[in-house]
């Protein structure tokens, strides 16, 4: 299994056909497809310098207008009563990115299963301050 990279966006343009020749047209782009960049042929993935591997067993999602923020954590049980979450990193991804995001994990995911058999979920924890996964 290796890490995915989201596909680019498409840059053809559709054409619509009628039943007469003289009809055929090509549907001019929207201001969604417009001038979109050409692929790249190739892709560099380079780690910079603090770049760094950790283990998160935890994992907040606070959403706005504007973004999602996601906290990676690790959860810690001292006792019957108390759940520690240590966070460690926070991420910030746009509305766009974190669809993307959850595309690639869906399918890794399915790929996962597939290979694997089915994740089984634990019930969840709830927080005061929201759901933590």
């Amino acid at each position: 299994m290796g890490v995915q990279v989201p596909p680019f966006a498409p840059t053809s343009t559709r054409s619509t056909t009628g039943t007469d020749p003289a009809c055929s047209i090509a549907s001019k782009p929207t201001m969604s497809q417009s001038k979109q960049p050409a692929e790249p042929n190739s892709v560099t993935i380079t780690n910079s310098q603090d770049y760094r591997n950790s283990y998160s067993n935890s994992v907040q999602v606070r959403t706005s207008v504007w973004d999602f923020f996601l906290v990676f954590g690790a959860m810690h049980r001292d006792s019957n009563e108390e759940v520690k979450i240590e966070n460690f990193q926070g991420i910030y991804l746009s509305p766009q990115q974190a669809k993307a995001l959850m595309n690639i994990l869906g399918h890794n995911l399915a790929q996962y299963e597939q290979t694997f058999g089915e994740i089984a979920l634990q019930p969840q924890f709830v927080a005061p301050g929201g759901p933590v996964c």
